[in-house]
């Protein structure tokens, strides 16, 4: 891998998973209690012996960048490795990132003084394990000039993705990016062949490509503008993850909604998970809190209170509360008599007693009040918070509760105020 450069594209502003991304950048929204997003594809170059990666940002970038500072500065530099942020500086005009391939495009003055013979690209906001050593011997031994990462989604989900058309050897012969009506696999009508946006190219052609794209009116986006011209012209592979993929059982999710957000959480909870955190040979590196261990009051038992198929950060305490299928993020307190189901509870969360949440995820340095009903009615939720098409609450980061919550028949009434935001 040392004739590779890996850009890791993290400057969007994920309007899909808003209010999640108010106050950050995508790639740096907490999963999996511990983690950020960008940390699992950041994992995967290091794990994949990638050790050159520019990640660009462009979106409230702070705590990315300072994430990423604290975390990943594990490179050998005076090895010529790097794992470096590349803010949006205006070098070829006066617009910041346009897209995709004009995020390149304004780069290509950083990508030249590394002669990469290949340059992979990749989205910090994508949830999987991949060996990306396996994907270059595949694009080497195809003779691509282009490599896209493919895999099997089923038909009804396939509008979210670029969907590709291949022939027996890989090589793609058609490319659609978020058709109305997605074309199904040969002989599997249910299912599609979808871009991971994981791309692998020789570094000549994505020069090229970007350049040219540069001098068109186009949305410079890779799925909308280079990928289908590269297609039409070249010699563009699709390299199959499920196939090829052995780690995390080929699992792969983006999570660009609140809604794939969370079912990639809950799949953290499965037994067995979908994608496995604990693999010794592949870990997912991150930056970790100074927290004391986890503290639990009643593990079982006493009115239905204790903790089953859930992720437990360091630093939470939860009391004799009942907490099921959530995943709780460093310091998070849960108190007397509540119940937590199919959570999402972010970074210093407290869960007042007798409150009761499901379906709900709380963004940083909430106090949930005692009582507190969410996630059971849907029409006392949707007067107050965000509520996902598929039922999941969003409490925003710091959002301050009136304390005085009238809970009435089972349901929160619609007396609960904001006080807005601290």
């Amino acid at each position: 891998m040392k004739d590779v450069l890996a850009i890791v594209l993290a400057g969007g502003a994920g309007e899909r998973l808003y209010p999640l991304t108010r106050h950050r950048a995508k790639p740096a929204v907490t999963f999996g209690g511990i983690y950020r997003l960008i940390d699992f594809t950041l994992s995967n170059c290091v794990n994949s012996c990638c050790h050159k990666v520019m990640v660009l940002v462009q979106y409230k970038s702070l705590s990315l960048s300072r994430h990423i500072r604290a975390a990943w500065n594990i490179v050998h530099t005076e090895l010529g490795e790097f794992i470096e942020v590349i803010p949006a500086q205006k070098r070829v005009g006066e617009h910041w990132y346009l897209g995709t391939a004009d995020a390149i495009y304004q780069n290509l003055y950083a990508i030249e003084p590394e002669h990469p013979k290949y340059v992979l690209v990749l989205s910090g906001d994508h949830v999987y394990k991949m060996d990306y050593r396996d994907m270059l011997a595949f694009h080497r031994d195809a003779g691509a000039q282009m490599t896209i990462a493919a895999i099997e989604t089923p038909l009804a989900d396939a509008q979210r993705f670029g969907v590709l058309e291949t022939d027996s050897a890989g090589r793609i012969l058609g490319f659609e990016e978020k058709p109305e009506r997605p074309k199904p696999l040969p002989g599997r009508p249910d299912a599609a062949f979808v871009s991971m946006g994981v791309y692998l190219f020789d570094t000549q052609v994505l020069k090229d490509a970007c350049q040219d794209d540069a001098d068109r009116m186009t949305s410079h986006d890779f799925a909308k503008d280079i990928i289908p011209r590269l297609v039409d012209q070249g010699r563009v592979f699709a390299y199959n993850f499920g196939t090829h993929g052995e780690r995390g059982k080929r699992y792969w999710r983006d999570v660009g909604t609140i809604d794939s957000y969370w079912r990639a959480n809950m799949d953290l909870v499965e037994e067995p998970a979908h994608i496995d955190l604990y693999e010794p040979e592949w870990p997912i590196r991150t930056n970790l809190p100074l927290a004391p261990p986890a503290k639990f009051h009643c593990t079982g038992g006493g009115q239905g209170a204790g903790v089953s198929a859930s992720l437990v950060s360091a630093g939470c305490e939860i009391r004799r509360a009942r907490v099921h299928r959530s995943v709780l993020s460093p310091l998070v307190k849960v108190g007397d008599g509540a119940e937590v189901e199919e959570c999402v509870l972010m970074h210093g969360v407290t869960v007042g007693e007798g409150a009761r949440l499901r379906h709900v995820i709380v963004d940083k340095y909430v106090d949930i009040p005692p009582g507190a009903v969410l996630g059971h009615a849907r029409q006392a939720d949707e007067r107050l918070f965000q509520v996902t098409r598929g039922g999941v609450v969003v409490v925003e980061r710091k959002t301050v509760i009136d304390p005085f919550v009238f809970v009435a028949g089972g349901e929160a009434s619609s007396s609960m105020k904001l006080f807005g935001t601290k």
